[in-house]
């Protein structure tokens, strides 16, 4: 599939057919207790182990990446020969392998589970699954009718299988889609390709047991009880609710797909849910070999929820390690990476804030006539979020140098360090990330002329301060403001958002977290694959919504790891009875 439409929107019917298609197709051929013979066989190359096989195989299907380290070539319709990175066989068979939807062109599984199975049994299956379907029934045939009714055809054999990857055609020489790419591989690339094919989604990942499905929530010791079961009791609730709605034979939680699409009622029972709480203790340094313990004891399947006042990089890092999937954990402090795949997050938090005060001013001033800009901010994992967020912004912008100023962590930016820092330059352009305690200061240091002409400042840090930004200031003050503002009045286009920021939202979250959950046991039938689950997140989530609350709108898509991308940038008016003043649309690019 061209690279250009993997970043497309995903219609409602897209999003709800890609993931339930790719389960039809594979929902009986994959028993949780292993696979096939035939697809387990010759794991390996000659000459290479069958770990080094598997590595080679992975980065030919993944990155296009041939063992010589070369790319591969994709020959397109027409004969037109490209560097076989931009069409990667992930790009549309997905991480898992268990295939996508985009339009009407419908990308079957390609693990051996499914290839090396004959096409009429899974179209047996197929018809079994959606007996009693009536008018639905009738309608998603209809559908298969349109996109090719899949057309029966014998199991692959390796032979056959380089056969179609090469030449485009199936075991009975019908020929593929015109967006599945003809390929030109040695035979010994196509043998380390075709291994590392018969050994994706080949067996359910650790955490799967026949009878459960383990996951894990993270909790560190620092956080106080409140928070710890704000964000706890509902995860623990929800799942118990589940495992209680979970009959025989029947549709998971929210009883079948959604959008008005069909409604399965037949289905292979599922395991019971089980989750284990992970309580880390001492400094970060420590986390990692916590962590390595209890998944020695117990492997999980994913990892749900969690939360820290600290940072989440050793939970991360230990969850890419593991490739366990870490589905939206409570922190301010992710980890921002273009290529790590195994978190998702509800925002880049801190990071965030600091990036959208960049991009904000960017398109707003142009502090290089005379002025400079500076941020402030403490030496402490917070601040240099902040920093971060608002350096790389600023420099992706190309608008001029940027000052930094940290200072000790456990004190204070006091008047006199702001004014050293500030020096006698006039029209200065501050970011200021500390809390509300720094206002006094700030004041004193600005001063009513010259000096600092714009100010900028985290509604998440002022929290409950935010009315007391001083009256001298809010003219030239703007305020990162990162959830959702409340609804406009009834005839008003002017919305009267609340005027602090007094806890993380965790309630918020974890009701979105257990939406998501309830999409994830919808549609994952019985393929416990953890590349699966975030296949799934990736392609079925709608691109534009409010389901992430408290955030205004988010959105995903294939890749990304961020379900909020924007945030606000705010005034606080004056007068006795201040008020928030929205200043900017919701996402800045």
């Amino acid at each position: 599939m061209p690279a250009s439409a993997l970043g497309r929107p995903w219609s409602s019917a897209a999003r709800v057919l890609l993931s339930s298609l790719a389960v039809i197709l594979c929902l009986a051929t994959l028993p949780i207790a292993g696979f096939s013979p035939a697809a387990g066989e010759g794991s390996s190359v000659p000459g290479l182990s069958r770990e080094e096989t598997l590595r080679l195989g992975e980065r030919i299907y993944r990155d296009g990446i041939l063992p010589s380290g070369e790319p591969s070539t994709a020959v397109l319709p027409g004969g037109n020969s490209v560097d076989g990175t931009m069409f990667s066989c992930v790009s549309c068979h997905l991480r898992s392998g268990l295939g996508s939807l985009e339009g009407e062109v419908l990308t079957p599984p390609t693990n051996g589970n499914i290839l090396y199975k004959p096409w009429s049994s899974i179209l047996e299956i197929q018809k079994q699954w959606t007996k009693g379907m009536g008018g639905s029934k009738r309608r998603y045939m209809h559908y298969l009718t349109r996109v090719g009714d899949f057309p029966k055809r014998p199991a692959y054999t390796d032979e056959t299988l380089a056969d179609a990857i090469l030449g485009g055609a199936n075991p009975e020489g019908r020929e593929l889609h015109g967006a599945m790419p003809r390929y030109t591989f040695s035979e010994r690339d196509m043998a380390i390709l075709i291994a590392y094919l018969k050994s994706l989604s080949s067996e359910p990942s650790p955490g799967v047991t026949e009878t459960t499905v383990r996951f894990a929530t993270v909790i560190t010791e620092e956080v106080g009880r409140k928070e710890r079961d704000e964000m706890l009791v509902p995860l623990e609730r929800y799942l118990q609710d589940y495992n209680r709605r979970q009959p025989s034979q029947s549709g998971g939680p929210g009883g079948g797909w959604s959008g008005g699409a069909p409604r399965i009622v037949a289905r292979p029972a599922l395991p019971q849910v089980s989750l284990a709480l992970w309580e880390l203790k001492g400094s970060p340094e420590t986390w990692r070999g916590q962590l390595e313990e209890y998944y020695r004891k117990e492997p999980v399947f994913a990892m749900l929820g969690g939360i820290t006042t600290k940072e989440w990089r050793p939970i991360h890092e230990f969850c890419e390690v593991h490739m366990i999937p870490c589905l939206f954990p409570i922190t301010d402090l992710p980890v921002v990476s273009a290529t790590d795949w195994y978190t998702l997050y509800f925002s880049k938090g801190f990071y965030q804030e600091g990036e959208t005060a960049a991009r904000h001013l960017a398109r707003t001033e142009d502090p290089a006539s005379g002025g400079t800009v500076v941020q402030v901010y403490p030496d402490t994992p917070e601040g240099k979020a902040f920093a971060a967020g608002f350096r790389d912004a600023w420099s992706e912008s190309g608008r001029g140098p940027l000052v930094d100023k940290a200072y000790p962590a456990g004190t204070r930016a006091t008047r006199e360090f702001l004014e050293r820092t500030i020096g006698k330059e006039r029209h200065t352009v501050l970011a200021l990330w500390t809390g509300a305690e720094a206002l006094p200061a700030l004041e004193a240091a600005a001063g009513r002329d010259g000096g600092i002409s714009t100010i900028y400042l985290s509604a998440s840090l002022l929290k409950g301060g935010l009315p007391n930004v001083p009256e001298t200031l809010k003219d030239r003050t703007y305020i990162t403001y990162p959830y959702a503002l409340s609804d406009p009045d009834p005839g008003s286009l002017r919305k009267k958002p609340r005027l602090e920021i007094t806890d993380r939202r965790i309630g918020d979250k974890m009701a979105s977290l257990c939406s998501v959950l309830t999409e994830l046991f919808t549609s994952w039938q019985s393929n416990f694959y953890r590349d699966y689950v975030l296949d799934i997140i990736d392609c079925s989530m709608p691109m534009d919504s409010s389901q992430f609350a408290p955030f205004e709108r988010t959105s995903f898509g294939p890749n990304q790891r961020f379900a909020s991308k924007g945030c606000y940038i705010v005034q606080v008016s004056k007068g006795d009875r201040p008020e928030l003043l929205i200043k900017t649309d919701w996402v800045i690019h």
